[in-house]
């Protein structure tokens, strides 16, 4: 896998929106925490761009990404937030200039589509904070961009709750080394048996996902069992589930169809068979502490009862 090269103060980051709408006042403390690096910030068109939900139709947001893929002042591309959008212009990107003089591509969520194309590609990308919001998050969250985009070794470490139902029986301890892969579950799951879908074997993966219902996760976790993605893992890192929903209410009225199971057991009953390492609770995801991951990047998980780690 290609590393793009670390930045260094003074070096620009192109902010730039592939799917919701934002605004050029939400991207402020984004920008400021830039400048705060040494680093200089350059907006895209699409940021205060509108088309109905978009941040500009879908030539724009192409446009405006390509700009900055092939502008090789531009070191790193920040997504400015999520939300849906980003598979409507993949199709139209040309990344040869990119795969030449390969850069960071970050983000989460909907940015998934690009970590796993980019990933096929050969290139590691980030997965980390957006944008929006970033002032309300962790320090990690903010400390862990940071040091991944500079090039600084870090870790992640996390002690398991003490009494959680997801860490006392569903946890399986163990070490895995390979590559990290993966990021938001439904993106995963649309991008199946597309060219952008990912070769999972002998990876680390990682799922977070956030809003949907307890049912359409089973979905989407069979899907990708039928598909061959969990078989052959190193290892299973689950981020936050986050606001999943229950089949107990339907047009406005109370049913009695719960699911039955939270969205960690329906993931847990789904690789069950297998041997591999398995983690919940990882931080990362659509929660306050949202720490980067390095996708594509050699890594080693370990998972025992009280802790887990990734170097």
């Amino acid at each position: 896998m290609q590393i793009p090269p670390y930045l260094k103060r003074g070096d620009s980051v192109a902010i730039v929106s592939t799917a919701r709408k934002i605004t050029k006042d939400e991207v402020q403390p984004a920008l400021a925490l830039l400048k705060s690096w040494g680093l200089n910030p350059i907006l895209g068109k699409t940021i205060g761009a509108e088309s109905n939900q978009f941040a500009g139709d879908d030539a724009l947001r192409a446009k405006d990404f390509q700009e900055m893929l092939d502008n090789t002042e531009v070191k790193a591309i920040w997504c400015a937030r999520g939300g849906y959008g980003t598979v409507r212009m993949i199709d139209a990107l040309d990344f040869s200039n990119f795969l030449k003089h390969p850069k960071w591509i970050v983000g989460y969520s909907d940015i998934t589509v690009f970590h796993n194309h980019i990933h096929t590609l050969g290139v590691v990308t980030l997965h980390a904070q957006m944008c929006l919001e970033i002032e309300n998050k962790t320090e990690a969250t903010r400390e862990t961009l940071r040091k991944a985009l500079f090039g600084e070794p870090y870790s992640i470490e996390y002690a398991l709750p003490v009494a959680s139902r997801t860490s006392a029986t569903l946890q399986r301890s163990g070490e895995a080394q390979g590559p990290l892969v993966g990021g938001n579950l439904s993106m995963l799951y649309s991008l199946c048996g597309s060219p952008s879908a990912l070769n999972t074997q002998g990876k680390i993966l990682f799922l977070e996902d956030l809003d949907e219902h307890l049912y359409h996760v089973d979905r989407m976790m069979q899907n990708l069992k039928r598909n061959g993605m969990l078989k052959e893992l190193a290892g299973l890192m689950v981020g936050g589930m986050s606001d999943m929903k229950d089949h107990t209410q339907a047009h406005g009225f109370a049913t009695d169809r719960p699911f039955g199971k939270t969205a960690e057991e329906i993931i847990y009953d789904t690789v069950k068979e297998y041997s591999y390492p398995v983690c919940f609770n990882f931080p990362a995801g659509h929660i306050k502490d949202n720490r980067a991951l390095v996708m594509g990047r050699m890594s080693n998980l370990k998972i025992d009862e009280k802790r887990v780690s990734l170097n």
